[in-house]
């Protein structure tokens, strides 16, 4: 039987194209996220795009470029464009550490396909949406905003009849002579109600085109299938470098409030999930930004259904004991992320997260005593009033912790760089100055020049007048090393662990010091010479660039043995046939 044409290809690029004739030191940016330094986990928008596209009569495949490329280093991307024509093809372009591979992937799009349409989505598609349609001819249009499920919809039925754009929101196109038309930001949904993340509906895409790999949201996923559920769009909070700040909702998405999911129905996503998966769910979004009525209807709701995965719970300022409290009496094994970027309080502030460490003390220590399974500390590098001895501070920090709690041995501490750029969109990108930053890209294309650069050293867009990019390169891997040495000591390690660490730090030093010195080499072409000679070494991303200042899998909430319920998997997966699509 001959496979239905997609409505819309939704394409998920890697960060530098083609990675695999010319890898690069992307040094520890994906360490403590679950996808490589190729950052193949596309966005979790794509799945509520997709359900949301075919609930109104559309069909959409999901085809995840960038693992297919890792998975196999022969996998040919031009046959896999030259043989799709849907009506359309979506690229991400959410952060900007993609948009070499995005722009690479429109680009060989139009090549093949001269007449269809190429569409970008994402904040940083959206920050550039006019340098882009300037700059790219291969671009056809960008979707704007936070949300573009029903402008979506808008525009690919617009597609299919008499191509007039002009009434579609938050869409930037091009006017039909040398003119760009970008129409205003008006979808901008007051609640998240009518969107789902339902993995049961992937399930059906995986079976309907035989695609596994294509829609495997990282290279671990069928090991370690972990999930996420979204509380909203949106923040309350001005952190100063993220772009997803309420500033830069507010100035690029015309949000000027957070849009929340009903508890009720965040607790049912919830409830999908672990009827299929026995692994962890993260729930994306502290569940008391809403205030506390959102948070004690949602945990009312997971106390009816007492289920066995863990979840996780992110947190944006340190939660009350009566919040944990709460938590603990309906969760049967919940667990903790918090970010507080950095032990100095003077530097947490500056970057926009004014608590004390007192209270994140008292939430580590209630957390414990009412059973949380497992706690997650996120600090950060490059950030505003850290020099590197405060980098270096946060490592004795660390110790302080670890000491005190004793012998609970699920508190784990990460350290990685802000990188590979600042935020577009994000205060200190506008404002860099007034911050103690010194910007090095500005343009999408500068931005794309960057990640053509051999390392990480050269790719990141800023520095600051507490540190320059050596100083933030030499801080990630010094503290990196210590930090791991600390694991090791409190036995959150293995020694075996710790020692591969520490020997894949050694070895990204002496790799970055030979980039040095070639970059300083003044004959362009000896210079480059030298790059492919040395990047070209079998191995090289991998070695240098993979679990570098910690083993990936620290990152791994528990789970059990068997991670997939098969009998309800493809009991849904039968019963999902019999069904038909909404018009």
């Amino acid at each position: 039987m001959k496979m239905a044409t997609a409505d819309l290809i939704l394409l998920h690029p890697p960060t530098y194209y083609d990675f695999r004739k010319r890898p690069g030191i992307y040094g520890p940016i994906s360490d403590v996220v679950p996808s490589t330094p190729v950052f193949e986990m596309y966005p979790i928008g794509f799945a509520s795009l997709s359900e949301y596209l075919e609930r109104h009569g559309l069909k959409v495949r999901i085809i995840n470029v960038a693992l297919k490329m890792i998975k196999d280093d022969r996998f040919d991307v031009e046959k896999l464009i030259r043989k799709n024509k849907p009506l359309a093809f979506g690229i991400d372009l959410h952060w900007m550490a993609h948009v070499h591979g995005a722009l690479a992937l429109a680009e060989m799009i139009k090549r093949f396909h001269p007449d269809t349409p190429v569409i970008l989505g994402g904040l940083s598609a959206t920050y550039y949406h006019e340098e882009i349609l300037r700059q790219y001819p291969f671009v056809d249009f960008v979707m704007r905003g936070d949300s573009t499920e029903k402008p979506l919809v808008q525009l690919l039925k617009t597609l299919k009849g008499k191509k007039e754009f002009k009434s579609i929101p938050n869409l930037t196109h091009r006017d039909g002579g040398n003119g760009i038309r970008a129409n205003p930001i008006t979808y901008v949904p007051e609640d998240l109600n009518d969107i789902t993340i339902d993995y049961r509906h992937i399930m059906k895409k995986v079976v309907r085109y035989a695609d596994p790999v294509g829609y495997q949201p990282f290279i671990d996923w069928y090991s370690y299938p972990v999930t996420a559920v979204f509380t909203c769009r949106g923040c309350i909070y001005h952190c100063k470098t993220c772009g997803g700040s309420a500033r830069t909702f507010r100035s690029m998405a015309n949000r000027t409030k957070p849009a929340y999911r009903d508890p009720v129905l965040l607790a049912q996503d919830i409830f999908n999930i672990s009827d299929h998966l026995n692994a962890p769910i993260m729930i994306i979004g502290d569940i008391f930004q809403p205030g506390e009525e959102y948070g004690a209807t949602f945990l009312r709701e997971m106390k009816k259904k007492p289920i066995d995965n863990h979840i996780a719970f992110e947190f944006f300022i340190p939660p009350s004991r009566n919040q944990l409290e709460r938590i603990a009496e309906s969760i049967k094994y919940f667990n903790i992320e918090i970010s507080p970027e950095s032990h100095d309080e003077e530097v947490r502030k500056a970057f926009g997260r004014p608590y004390a460490n007192l209270s994140m003390e008292k939430m580590i220590a209630d957390a414990i005593e009412l059973g949380c399974k497992r706690i997650d500390l996120f600090f950060m590098i490059g950030l505003p009033k850290q020099t590197y001895q405060s980098v270096m501070g946060t490592v004795d920090y660390c110790r302080l912790l670890l000491e005190r709690f004793q012998p609970y041995d699920k508190l784990v501490p990460f350290i990685s760089p802000l990188a590979p750029f600042l935020d577009p969109g994000s205060t200190v990108f506008e404002e860099p100055e007034k911050f103690g930053y010194r910007l090095l890209y500005r343009t999408a294309e500068e931005h794309r020049q960057a990640l053509t650069t051999p390392s990480w050293k050269y790719i990141l867009n800023y520095e600051t007048e507490w540190m320059d990019r050596n100083e933030i390169v030499a801080s990630t891997y010094e503290s990196g090393k210590r930090l791991n040495r600390l694991k090791a000591e409190f036995g959150l390690i293995d020694r075996k662990t710790a020692a591969s660490v520490e020997l894949r730090i050694d070895r990204a030093l002496r790799m970055m010091e030979e980039i040095d010195r070639i970059m300083a080499l003044p004959d362009p072409k000896e210079r480059e010479a030298s790059l492919e000679s040395m990047l070209n070494r079998p191995q090289s991303l991998q070695n240098y660039s993979m679990s570098t200042v910690c083993e990936k899998r620290e990152l791994e909430w528990p789970t059990r043995f068997i991670r997939m319920n098969f009998f309800k998997i493809i009991k849904t997966l039968i019963a999902r046939r019999k069904t038909t699509v909404l018009p």
